[in-house]
């Protein structure tokens, strides 16, 4: 069983409210979403494992059972180049839970014009491998988000 934390503080609010129907449907994958807090920040590691896909909005840390966590910084924000994302981890890296990926401004990602809600995403997993799913309330970094058998 993988325990998948949260790698942000915020308020959990669900996979089907986020306003991106690749993900509200699911199509990527089951999990949840967190509307964050708007302050500069650092989006940490939901697992323990490596990362292996990294990009300045969206980073995959895959554990060791094969489980890959998304976690997509805003909707849309590819579009934004990079800017305002600071990568602190590299490709192939081995994370620990809690580690800082990326630092980046939930603020400045509204301030262009995009959702700064942050899906994250147990890919390739199906809805029934998942348990516990938060769908509302605060999170802070580290509490859990869901358990993925």
């Amino acid at each position: 069983m993988t325990t998948v934390t949260s790698p942000l503080a915020g308020r959990a609010i669900g996979l089907a409210t986020v306003p991106d129907p690749v993900f509200s449907g699911a199509m990527v994958g089951p999990g949840t979403a967190i509307d964050p807090v708007r302050e500069p920040s650092e989006a940490v590691a939901p697992v323990d494992g490596i990362v292996v896909s990294l990009h300045p909005h969206a980073f995959v840390v895959v554990d060791d059972q094969g489980h890959g966590v998304l976690t997509h910084l805003g909707i849309d924000t590819v579009q934004l180049n990079g800017e305002g994302f600071e990568l602190l981890v590299s490709k192939g890296e081995t994370v620990t839970r809690g580690q800082a990926v990326v630092r980046w401004n939930p603020s400045a990602v509204e301030a262009a014009g995009k959702s700064p809600i942050c899906p994250i995403v147990a890919l390739e997993a199906t809805a029934d491998s998942l348990s516990d799913v938060r769908e509302d309330g605060d999170v802070k970094p580290g509490d859990t988000l869901f358990g993925w058998k």
